[in-house]
C-alpha cells in the first residue's frame, strides 16, 4: 500500500494518510500562509486499504514533518518528501512553486498484510521509489481572510528503482482556510495518470499469474488511474496553529477509474482512507 498526500505540519501528518493509500498530494501549509519560520513534528494512525484496489483495511503508523525557513519550505508526510525551492513572502502574495518531490511505493511489497488470498498468489512486488518534481502557484487572502489559500499544483514523478518503470502525473487543487487562531480546515481533489508499465505491475496479470491466482490473464494500458477528494482539520491544543500540540484529523475519498477499476485485483473502486494523529509545532 502506497503510503499515501494535513494542516501545518500538522497537515503533513494527514498528507501522509493519502500519501499512502492513493499518493494524493500535500495540502496547503498554514505555516507558509501565515508567514515566518516554523517547523512541527507528528505521528498517528491511517486506516486504509491493504492494496490498492482491495475492500479489506489495516492501522498502520505515520509519521509527519513539516518545515519553513526565510520562506522555503518542506513536507515530509509518511512515504513522500517535497521541498519547495522558491521562498515564499508573508502576506497575501501569489505564490510561485518549484522543487523536488519523492515518493516511496509500498503497494503490495509484502503479501502477508494482504487478505486476499487470490491477490497474495500474484506475489510480491518490489518497491518503487519515484523522484521527479513539481510546479505550482497559489494566492493567499482569496475567500474568507487575509491567510486563507488556494494553490494548484502539477507533478511529475518516475521509478527509479525498477519496480514499475514508469511516470506519473498529478495535477491537484487545494484550499485551505483558518477557522480561528486554533483550528484550520483544508480540502483538496487530485488524480493521477500513470504509464502502461505502471498498469501492468499493479493492475495486471500474466499468464503466469493467471495460472496461479486463478484470475484471467489482464493487460491494461496507460490512463487515467484515480480521482482523490480529501477533507482535514487541525485544532491547537496549546497554544495556537503555529505553536504547541495539536490534534489532527482527517479522511480521503479515492475511485479507481477505467481500466484500472476493471481490473481482476480491484475488489472495489472505491478507496476510502481515515487518519488521526498528534502533532507539535515550535
Amino acid at each position: 500500500m502506497r503510503a499515501l498526500h494535513v494542516l501545518s505540519a500538522t497537515v503533513a501528518l494527514a498528507a501522509a494518510a493519502p500519501a499512502f493509500a492513493q499518493d494524493a498530494a500535500t495540502p496547503p501549509d498554514p505555516q507558509t500562509t501565515v508567514g515566518g519560520d516554523s517547523f512541527t513534528i507528528g505521528a498517528g494512525g491511517v486506516f486504509l486499504p491493504d492494496y490498492e484496489g482491495s475492500d479489506d483495511y489495516n492501522f498502520t503508523a505515520a509519521p509527519g514533518a513539516i518545515g519553513s525557513y526565510k520562506g522555503f519550505s518542506f513536507q515530509l508526510a509518511g512515504n513522500r518528501l517535497s521541498v519547495d525551492l522558491i521562498p515564499t513572502p508573508p502576506g497575501p502574495v501569489v505564490d510561485i512553486q518549484a522543487g523536488p518531490i519523492a515518493v516511496v511505493n509500498f503497494n503490495r511489497t509484502n503479501i502477508d498484510n494482504i487478505n486476499n488470498r487470490r491477490v497474495r498468489a500474484l506475489g510480491e512486488l518490489d518497491t518503487a521509489i519515484e523522484v521527479g518534481g513539481y510546479l505550482g502557484i497559489g494566492k493567499t487572502g482569496v475567500l474568507t481572510s487575509p491567510y486563507d489559500k488556494v494553490s494548484f499544483s502539477l507533478s511529475y514523478r518516475t521509478d527509479v528503482n525498477g519496480a514499475h518503470r514508469s511516470d506519473i502525473w498529478q495535477p491537484t487543487i487545494n484550499y485551505l482556510t483558518p477557522l480561528s487562531t486554533k483550528a484550520a480546515v483544508a480540502a483538496f481533489a487530485s488524480a493521477e495518470h500513470v504509464g502502461g508499465r505502471y498498469a501492468r505491475t499493479y493492475f495486471g496479470v500474466t499468464p503466469a499469474q493467471a495460472r496461479v491466482s486463478g484470475y484471467s490473464v489482464y493487460t491494461p494500458g496507460a490512463g487515467w488511474k484515480n480521482f482523490n477528494l480529501g477533507l482535514i482539520g487541525t485544532y491547537a491544543l496549546t497554544g495556537d496553529l503555529l505553536h504547541g500540540f495539536k490534534l489532527v484529523a482527517g479522511g480521503t475519498y479515492g475511485r479507481l477509474l477505467g481500466e484500472f477499476g476493471d481490473s481482476p485485483v480491484t475488489v472495489s473502486r472505491s478507496q476510502w482512507l481515515g487518519a488521526v494523529g498528534l502533532a507539535y509545532t515550535f
